[in-house]
């Protein structure tokens, strides 16, 4: 089917449910609820990313990256779109009693989750890290140091990468790249 030229995906989802008050809503704010605290860990497990140009100041690259990130911005727009899951058909279900007395409880549908996407935020990316490329930078990923490296405070220019090159979170939210361990082979 098509609706203004735009194609209109119909399909239809064949579920069971056993409670047809548990909405979607729900299900998904428990999604959500379990999912938020794993990615705040794993953001301060992973390697530190950052754009990379030896020599310059940390204050500098912050200067450069709310540049690029504005120019992005204003190139490429927030264009939200709703969008709608398909809808999903609860099946009727038969439900007997211990003396053999069965009802049956029809069927439903339950729309599709509502949603938006931001059409243009890959374009938005790319525009920055053009950017950022322009400006001689480059992304880099720095793996974590060990636990218990020793440093002696944030890093204020960023030094050239070397294979034993790691980095350590800081508490006020900033960063030390400094000389670990040598790497994994």
């Amino acid at each position: 089917m098509t609706e203004a030229g735009k194609v209109v995906n119909l399909n239809v989802l064949l579920v069971p449910v056993a409670d047809r008050h548990t909405s979607r809503h729900d299900e998904t704010m428990r999604h959500l609820a379990f999912s938020l605290p794993l990615l705040a860990l794993l953001a301060t497990c992973g390697p530190l990313t950052l754009y990379h140009k030896p020599g310059v100041s940390v204050a500098r690259l912050q200067q450069d990256e709310l540049t690029c990130e504005t120019r992005a911005l204003r190139d490429a727009p927030v264009a939200n779109e709703l969008r709608q899951d398909p809808p999903i058909f609860v099946p009727p279900r038969r439900v007997c009693g211990r003396h053999g007395h069965c009802r049956t409880h029809g069927g439903y549908w339950r729309p599709g989750n509502i949603y938006t996407v931001d059409v243009n935020a890959g374009l938005r990316r790319r525009i920055e890290a053009q950017c950022m490329a322009s400006k001689g930078y480059r992304p880099a990923q720095i793996p974590l140091c060990p636990p218990g490296t020793k440093v002696s405070g944030p890093t204020n220019v960023l030094p050239p990468l070397t294979e034993r090159s790691c980095a350590v979170r800081l508490e006020t939210g900033g960063f030390a790249i400094v000389e670990g361990a040598p790497a994994a082979p």
